[in-house]
Parts: structure tokens; sequence; C-alpha cells
């Protein structure tokens, strides 16, 4: 299957490390907190989309390093959201 440079494309691989995380990190282990710090695995889930970005603009796809910045936006944006109430 031929990649596909669009919005859709990057939104959807921009999403799928963020679930990731707050599933292990909201469902399954939600006491878990490193260094102090409970955001760390979540700014490490944003560190790991930028290199998807990082290589998507490498391949020339535009569109598609768009779309995982966007969707690395809206969920720092819903993590700020979710940490601020927790605590």
């Amino acid at each position: 299957m031929p990649y596909k440079n669009n919005w859709l494309t990057g939104i959807l691989a921009g999403l799928i490390l963020p679930a990731l995380s707050c599933l292990l990190f909201q469902v399954l282990y939600p006491e878990a907190v490193w260094l102090n710090k409970p955001a760390l695995p979540y700014l490490i889930t944003i560190g790991l989309n930028l290199v998807l970005i990082r290589i998507s603009v490498a391949k020339q796809a535009d569109q598609t390093a768009r779309g995982i910045m966007l969707a690395t936006f809206a969920f720092l944006l819903f993590m700020i959201f979710v940490l601020k109430i927790k605590l």
C-alpha cells in the first residue's frame, strides 16, 4: 500500500503513541510517577511524535507532518487539562 501524504494519515499516526501512553498511564498504572513528575511519560510521547514529524518532513510528506503536529498539540492541550484537574 503506498504511503499517503494527507492530514488524516498524520492525525492517525500522531494519535497512536499518545493513545498508548494514556492507556498505559491513566488506565493500567494510574499511580505511576517517574522522578516525582507525573507528566514525564507524556512529555516523552510528545518527543517521540516530534521524531515522527522529523521523519515525515525528511520524506517530503508535509501534509502528514502537519497532521502529526496537530494531533500532538491537541494531545498536549488535553493532558494539560487532565493534569491540572488531577492535581
